[in-house]
């Protein structure tokens, strides 16, 4: 089988699309040489065949980016790590609609939000990129006769697992501060949407990192991802999903190496909505908040809660701004909302659609599947529905939310906080200080106001709770990545003969 597959998109017409393992540097195919289709979303039908990563390969990846963090990598001084990763971000801004158009095809989101993906994947790994030569210690004086300094080093062999809803946004974010600290990299994409993870590989390899610097692995969770995050040479590992399978992850990081761990996962995230708010802004942030992505979003803004003086009045505009959501073909002009990405995840929501209607929650908008082919729901919006139904409670990840009422701010906060999870909140209101008490009060990672979604490279992102552990993102996303050295220098003479 071949290592290289011509496909075609409206956008792109013909491309050549790797479908190897990227691993030391080069495309190769898998030890056991398995392969597997990505499907095609809009048509539930196969792209192409990639090579699938088992054991075996990663055990020969973690090999290859050992080498490279012992060898070549280390020499690579800070701002030459600067200038590579400013090299690769200029070749994803040049390969662009190329990049843009794989994930329209392989995920299935519309080439608006597809566009806007890959600006903000190219303007996270230029972020980190001006910060890989301002990593440093400090000198702390204890007494005169001591010279103390801390260093801030990298930590080695990081496996990366990173999920299907954000494939070229979550390679970034990953990839971007592993490599500004100085680490190698292990990349497991998801199974549904390998392509464009690998098409990115080719542009590492051009913009001139070392081979086994960055290793693209396509392949599975219960092989490769278990294998990476129970592997003994692996220094540290990240992921990105499900709360159930970071739980999974922790318990092979403590059974293997104690490697180290940093979790971004699931969320239920309240969306409040005041009085006072400005209504048009506010169902317009909302309609994003819940409808951007598919829904497929770890921090969608799934219950929306409305103050009892506008609810009706929000219900109603709210339903009718919905219905402007165009669904369909990622590649027409004016799609807003693609398809879900596979057939388990479509049966899913809709199974949580059914389980909101038999406990009597009624449906304002949606509740269907949009069409007879590709895996399409419409946008839904479940009303009459208290905090004991599954579709208030569970993650759903569609483009389903649930819209409830409140009378007071006491109320509200404690019902925005009655969750396990605490990824994200929105708070809608004209009134500052109420903004301010409210986003202080609720336990979240990121609380937006008068907005949502409005994620960005230089603001730290991350749950409270059982929403994950540590920071992707900004200045915060380095301590994941780097670990302190103190080094204390004797200056005197003995202390005890």
């Amino acid at each position: 089988m071949s290592l290289t597959a011509t496909l075609e998109t409206p956008v792109t017409g013909k491309y050549e699309q790797p479908i190897g393992l990227f691993i030391n540097g080069e495309f190769v195919k898998g030890v056991d040489g398995k392969t597997f289709e990505t499907i095609n979303p809009s048509t539930e039908k196969p792209i192409v065949a990639v090579h699938e990563a088992t054991e075996k390969d990663v055990d020969i990846a973690v090999s290859a980016a050992r080498k490279a963090f012992e060898g070549p990598w280390k020499q690579v001084t800070p701002e030459q790590r600067s200038k590579l990763l400013f090299k690769l971000a200029d070749l994803m801004e040049q390969h662009a609609e190329t990049l843009a158009a794989i994930e329209a095809l392989d995920n299935g989101k519309s080439m608006m939000m597809a566009r806007g993906d890959l600006g903000a994947a190219v303007g996270c790994i230029r972020y980190y990129g001006g910060w890989s030569d301002k990593i440093h210690g400090k000198t702390i004086d204890t007494n005169p006769d001591t010279f103390n300094y801390t260093r801030s080093e990298p930590i080695g062999v990081c496996g990366q697992i990173i999920p299907w809803n954000f494939p070229l946004v979550m390679w970034a974010w990953k990839i971007g501060p592993a490599l500004a600290t100085g680490n190698t990299v292990v990349l497991k994409s998801a199974e549904q949407t390998p392509l464009s993870a690998l098409y990115a590989a080719k542009l590492i390899k051009e913009a001139g990192f070392p081979p086994g610097v960055v290793n693209i692995l396509s392949g599975f969770g219960k092989t490769a991802g278990a294998a990476i995050a129970a592997h003994m040479d692996v220094d540290k590992v990240a992921f990105t999903g499900s709360t159930l399978i970071g739980r999974q992850i922790m318990k092979a990081a403590a059974g293997s190496n104690l490697k180290k761990v940093t979790l971004e996962l699931g969320g239920k995230s309240p969306n409040i909505v005041f009085d006072d708010a400005h209504i048009d802004n506010a169902i317009s942030w909302i309609n994003f908040g819940i409808f951007y992505n598919h829904g497929q979003c770890c921090c969608a803004g799934s219950r929306v809660y409305v103050q009892e003086g506008i609810y009706d009045k929000f219900v109603e505009r709210f339903k009718e701004r919905t219905a402007q959501n165009a669904v369909g073909d990622p590649f027409h002009k004016d799609t807003f909302q693609g398809p879900q990405v596979s057939q388990l995840q479509f049966d899913r929501i809709m199974n949580y659609i059914d389980e909101g209607k038999k406990a009597g929650a009624k449906v304002e908008i949606g509740g269907e599947r949009h069409g007879s082919e590709g895996y399409f729901i419409q946008p839904t919006i479940f009303s009459n529905v208290d905090e004991n139904m599954k579709i208030m409670k569970e993650e759903i990840f569609g483009p389903v939310c649930s819209i409830a009422k409140f009378k007071t701010e006491e109320e509200i906060i404690k019902t925005g906080n009655a969750t396990t999870y605490g990824l994200a909140a929105g708070v809608h209101t004209q009134n500052l200080n109420t903004a301010i008490r409210v986003a202080n009060a609720l336990k979240a990672g990121t609380v937006w106001v008068n907005s949502y979604n409005t994620l960005h490279w230089q603001l730290p992102f991350g749950g409270f709770k059982e929403s994950g552990i540590g920071r992707e993102l900004g200045e915060a996303a380095l301590a994941n990545y780097t670990q302190n050295k103190t080094v204390s220098i004797r200056l005197g003479d003995a202390l005890f003969g």
